[in-house]
């Protein structure tokens, strides 16, 4: 699958298999993402059973991306895997197979 903007520009790509779906959203594995791509961004925000969130810029579209780098435990239990630094895209970054 490949996270990809508007212009062409893929941001993330890796197989279906590596991904893991979240609320409706895919979250690509750390080491698929094109890191020159994102910005950390200083949005603050917590879910209240993911914890705390790490919003980027993508390619200068603000808070396009985000990741939970230290989700709290009990998280890994609903999800069924380690998702930590997976990163998930939001509007302008198309998810596609």
């Amino acid at each position: 699958m490949k996270a990809v903007l508007g212009d062409g520009t893929v941001v993330a790509e890796a197989p279906e298999s590596d991904l893991i779906k979240i609320e409706g959203n895919w979250y690509f594995p750390p080491a698929s993402v094109n890191e020159s791509l994102l910005e950390k961004t200083d949005t603050p925000y917590t879910c209240p059973w993911k914890g705390e969130c790490q919003y980027f810029s993508v390619n200068g579209l603000q808070d396009r991306a985000w990741s939970y780098p230290t989700p709290y435990p009990t998280a890994f239990d609903r999800v069924g895997k380690d998702f930590s630094n997976y990163v998930a895209f939001w509007k302008e970054v198309q998810v596609t197979e």
